[in-house]
This record gives structure tokens, C-alpha cells and sequence, in this order.
């Protein structure tokens, strides 16, 4: 399907790019070292390079535009003496879109990212944004997604995923990438803010879960999200962001699953500003929708100084209360015209109950230092 899907996207960029107004070619090559403590000094270094096509044209009042991105990238890890080399090209980004002032449909390989919070993210449900990547990189999925927007602000967002595989966000199972995912979400001005409502559901399989074997019975079970959210500028920020999540398995396997985000901003008129951002995320797994079992409780705190007109600062604290565990990370940024600079600083425990399923996530763990150099033409 796959496959078929990129001969179709070609053919739709040979065509328009014979009509395009306007046909932009950009990419992004970063490379990275990074060393931390776990298992005698582990050693990883790699080489990405993301080159992208965007094509435009105009009719009236309707814009159509389509992008095309690969992700390429090879990496080489030394521990305990042994080497271990990796690489990979696939598509990044694959979509077509139409659009006005008003409303858009797009279809194809896209990210998908919504909700308040900006660190433990409850509705990290399409993506797997690691708040310390500096670059915010994420896999997309295969979409069509429609979104109106109302005068008052109001928006309403309507989704179907399908041929997606692997899991996102918070999820420990696979989608059954043979059945259609689907959802939506509404999105209301509210005083001073905005309040919003999102529902999912999907397919779990099951079968392809490193989890409990016994759990492969279970395969092609049926899973309802809903989400709420509301963000609101009062003088200072507030927010928060909150998912229940149901799945049809027997309640000895804890079908219930709750989350809820709560978080403050402010920037404090300290020399060039200091932002300052605080997050608690509970999170539940019971048998029954109102009982709390298996809770734990996460904090963070972020902290982002602009040191002058190249350099910037930010540095973020995790804490675990249930397990008693502290992460930590510092990042130092220079940036040029093209080209940015990145010292990174982390200090947490050798295994991470945060962001398990996000990749490079092993690169923070154990106590260790990164470099990262980035090129954007």
C-alpha cells in the first residue's frame, strides 16, 4: 500500500510541478556524538540528512500544495568493545493538500500534534516529539485529516489513519495497520482561552506486543480515547490536558487507563526574560473507571534563557515520585544564519519510565554529554 501510495505521490509532484507557482527545495543535515555512562561508556554517533520538495499553486481563493521528504540517516554505536553500525532511508513526509482561509484537507504522510501541554503530554497521541530534542523530529502517519475553522476561532478537526504500524505517543501496542483508525476533535474559545474535546479509537493488535504473551488472545481489540484540554493566559499560562482510554480486554488486564496533565507558565523580567514552565502529569492503569490503581506520579520543570542575540539556554528537570527517580538535562544553543550549534548535558537514572517509546530516547540515559551540529539550506 505503501508503495503505491509514493508512485501515486510522484506522478501528483511530476504533474503539478509542471503548473507550480511556486516550487521551494530545502533539506537539513545534522550530525551528532553523543557519550553517556550506561554499559562502560556507551559511544553513538550519526549522520541525518532530511532533503524536502514543496510545490504550490493558486486558484482563486484555494491554495493546493504538496511536500515530499526523506529521512535518511546512519549511525554507528560502540559498547563493550563491540561496534554496531545502522542506517535507514524512508519517507518523512508525503502529503497533499487544499486549502483556504477557512478550512484544509490533507492527505498522505503527515504529522498530526494537538492539546495544551508541552512537556508530559497526555494527548501525544499521532507523534513522538521529545520536548529535549532541540529539533523536534517525529515520524508522521498516514492520514486524511479536515479542519474548518469557524469565525469566532471555534475549529473542528476530522481524521482517519490507515496502514499505520508502529506505536505513537504513550502507546505499548501496535494498531492493527489493516483497519481504519478514526476521530476527531472540537476546539471552542472559552473566556480568555480555549477549551477542546478529542475522541480516537483504533484497533489494538495485540499479536505484535512485546508485552504479556498471554495477551496475543486479545488480538484486534477494540480502543475509545477521549480527551479533553483547555489553556488559558491570565497573566500567566495555565493548562490542562486530560485522557481516559478504554480497552476491550478483561479487567484483570486493566483495561481502564487515565492521565491528566496540569501546567504553569511564566516569563519572569529577569535580564533578557526567563521562561519558566511547570507540568504534573498523573497517570493510571485500573479495572474499573473510577479506581486509581497503578498511579504514578510525574513532574517537570523547564527553564529557557535567551543569553543574547546567538546563544540560548534551557534546561529541564523530571521527577518521578512514584519511583523516586530524577532526570536531568541542560542544553546550550548557538545559532548562525544556517547553522545551529547544540551542547547538551543529561544526568538521569539507566532506565527511562518516560518517553519509552520514542526513538534515541536510550542517547539520555545513565549521565553523559551530547554534541550536535546542524545545517539548514
Amino acid at each position: 500500500m505503501k508503495k503505491y501510495l509514493f508512485i501515486l505521490f510522484s506522478l501528483v509532484f511530476i504533474y503539478t510541478g509542471l503548473y507550480a507557482q511556486k516550487i521551494e527545495f530545502k533539506g537539513q543535515i545534522n550530525s551528532w556524538l553523543s557519550i553517556n555512562s550506561v554499559s562502560d561508556f556507551k559511544t553513538r554517533g550519526g549522520l541525518r540528512y532530511i532533503p524536502s520538495v514543496t510545490i504550490e499553486k493558486q486558484v482563486k481563493k484555494v491554495k493546493y500544495d504538496t511536500e515530499i521528504s526523506v529521512n535518511t540517516y546512519g549511525t554507528l554505536d560502540y559498547d563493550n568493545g563491540e561496534f554496531d553500525a545502522k542506517g535507514n532511508l524512508k519517507p518523512y513526509r508525503l502529503w497533499i493538500r487544499m486549502s483556504s482561509e477557512q478550512f484544509e484537507i490533507r492527505a498522505g504522510l503527515q504529522k498530526i500534534n494537538f492539546g495544551s501541554a508541552s512537556i508530559l503530554r497526555p494527548l501525544m497521541w499521532f507523534d513522538r516529539i521529545d520536548p529535549r530534542d532541540p529539533l523536534q523530529l517525529t515520524d508522521g502517519v498516514y492520514a486524511l485529516l479536515g479542519r474548518y475553522y469557524f469565525l469566532n476561532n471555534a475549529n473542528i478537526w476530522l481524521w482517519g489513519l490507515y496502514g499505520n504500524e508502529n506505536t505513537r505517543g504513550w502507546e505499548i501496542v501496535p494498531s492493527n495497520k489493516k483497519r481504519p483508525e478514526y476521530g476527531g476533535r472540537l476546539q471552542l474559545p472559552a473566556l480568555k482561552g480555549e477549551l477542546a474535546v478529542s475522541v480516537h479509537n483504533r484497533q489494538v493488535d495485540y499479536s505484535k506486543s512485546v508485552i504479556d504473551t498471554c495477551m496475543t488472545s486479545f488480538k484486534n481489540s477494540n480502543e475509545h480515547r477521549l480527551g479533553l484540554d483547555g489553556k488559558w493566559d491570565i497573566g500567566v499560562g495555565l493548562w490542562f490536558e486530560s485522557v481516559l482510554l478504554h480497552q476491550d480486554i478483561p479487567k484483570s488486564y486493566l483495561p481502564w487507563q487515565q492521565q491528566v496533565n496540569l501546567g504553569i507558565d511564566y516569563t519572569f523580567k529577569i535580564g533578557n526574560g526567563l521562561n519558566a514552565i511547570n507540568e504534573f502529569l498523573w497517570t493510571s492503569a485500573s479495572e474499573n473507571i473510577f479506581q486509581s490503581d497503578n498511579s504514578i506520579l510525574f513532574s517537570a520543570m523547564a527553564l529557557r534563557y535567551p543569553v543574547g542575540l546567538l546563544d540560548n539556554i534551557t534546561g529541564m528537570v523530571y521527577y518521578d515520585w512514584t519511583n523516586d527517580d530524577l532526570y536531568r538535562f541542560v542544553n546550550w544553543q548557538r545559532q548562525y544564519d544556517n547553522i545551529s550549534l547544540y551542547l547538551m548535558l543529561f544526568w538521569n537514572p539507566d532506565e527511562f519510565n518516560i518517553y519509552s517509546n520514542i526513538q534515541e530516547t536510550d542517547l539520555f540515559t545513565g549521565k553523559g554529554i551530547q554534541f550536535m551540529f546542524v545545517y539548514n539550506h
